[in-house]
């Protein structure tokens, strides 16, 4: 923890990087817990990730989270990547260590599975079958924190077949590649469908995907939390399916992070998500 004369630095590197909600829930956090400091959006282009985290420590920052494009390019420009970092292939925060030394984690997973045991406390990674959608990076933090909860299968579909057929090669059971063409049938058995594209976010085309086969009792979940229920989840709510957006993986995640910079794990409380919601 840092000392009370001195102002709490954080923040989060992106390009761009004003829309991020995170200078929201940190600052919260920082007054809840009594806090003196500051949590900023840092405008970093992408070639300037490298100079922008090596000037961390010299500036007094604990760390900072890293949204797009730096997740990957990131990773070259720390002193140690964290194994679950280092299998899904992208960092998502960076600490300053008590040596001056900057470690990279990825705490994305911690979040999708938070948010979506806070909406669903009995849920089960085990229950069937789980159908996600994409393999980009948020594809690679949500199938490794699936698997590590006990899926038992997980279909990972894409429109580029070959992210799917690499990411089922490289992780392995239980995760296998299914066709684009067969996204509609895959989806007979399953006990939950993730969205991990960005369509459906403001600005883009919905998902291409018809619900008809989808079991009712399947919970259905996107990342993207900007609408606050993107068409995927409008038709799942409407034909009577439980729904996750992605507002619950945005603040879990969060926590780690925040516990990693100041010695203290924040809640995420009923007052701060409909503080979040209200910007959304």
């Amino acid at each position: 923890m840092a000392h009370p004369e001195r102002t709490l630095l954080a923040g989060v590197m992106g390009w761009p990087v004003m829309h991020s909600r995170s200078p929201m829930l940190h600052n919260y956090w920082f007054a809840q817990h009594g806090l003196t400091g500051i949590y900023l959006p840092l405008a970093i282009e992408p070639d300037g990730i490298g100079p922008a985290l090596r000037a961390l420590q010299p500036l007094g920052f604990a760390g900072c989270n890293l949204t797009i494009p730096h997740k990957e390019t990131g990773m070259a420009f720390v002193d140690e990547v964290e194994a679950t970092a280092l299998r899904i292939g992208a960092i998502s925060c960076v600490t300053v260590r008590p040596d001056k030394s900057l470690i990279g984690t990825n705490n994305d997973g911690f979040g999708f599975i938070h948010g979506i045991l806070e909406a669903v406390p009995d849920w089960r990674a085990d229950a069937g079958p789980i159908v996600v959608m994409g393999a980009g990076g948020g594809a690679r933090a949500v199938v490794l924190s699936l698997a590590d909860r006990g899926a038992r299968e997980i279909r990972v579909i894409n429109r580029s077949p070959e992210r799917a057929e690499g990411l089922a090669r490289e992780f392995g059971a239980p995760i296998r590649a299914v066709p684009w063409e067969q996204r509609h049938e895959a989806l007979e058995d399953a006990a939950m469908l993730v969205n991990t594209t960005s369509q459906g976010m403001v600005g883009q085309t919905p998902l291409d995907l018809s619900l008809e086969r989808l079991p009712r009792h399947a919970l259905v979940s996107d990342i993207v939390y900007i609408p606050r229920e993107t068409p995927l989840l409008e038709e799942a709510r409407k034909r009577g399916n439980k729904t996750v957006n992605g507002l619950g993986m945005l603040l879990h995640q969060g926590r780690p992070a925040f516990a990693g910079w100041f010695g203290v794990t924040p809640d995420v409380t009923p007052e701060l998500r409909a503080m979040m919601e209200a910007t959304i």
